[in-house]
């Protein structure tokens, strides 16, 4: 049996996830702009959900979406991508980042 547990390349943040994909069934309406690693939001008794992470567009590795270990635009790149093609992002992500 598959393990349902989504870990962080950058930072080994590690926990169960409940879905991978773009529109997770028990969060309602809800269509995500990239295919991510989804948990149920313990926390609440409605169709809330937490989004944990998805694959760099670059290097394929899973990263949590915490700032320090990724960022999204269009696609979510690790940092380490980032920093690598620097110059091939907009000059305003360029300016945030050095």
């Amino acid at each position: 049996m598959a393990s349902n547990k989504f870990v962080c390349s950058r930072c080994e943040f590690g926990t169960k996830y409940d879905y991978f994909g773009d529109k997770p069934k028990f969060a309602g309406n809800i269509m995500l702009m990239e295919e991510a690693y989804v948990m149920k939001d313990p926390f609440t008794e409605d169709n809330r959900c937490i989004i944990l992470g998805s694959h760099c567009f670059s290097c394929k590795k899973s990263v949590c979406v915490s700032q320090d270990c990724s960022l999204f635009y269009s696609k979510r790149f690790c940092l380490l991508c980032v920093e690598k093609h620097l110059g091939e992002f907009p000059s305003e992500i360029q300016m945030v980042k050095t």
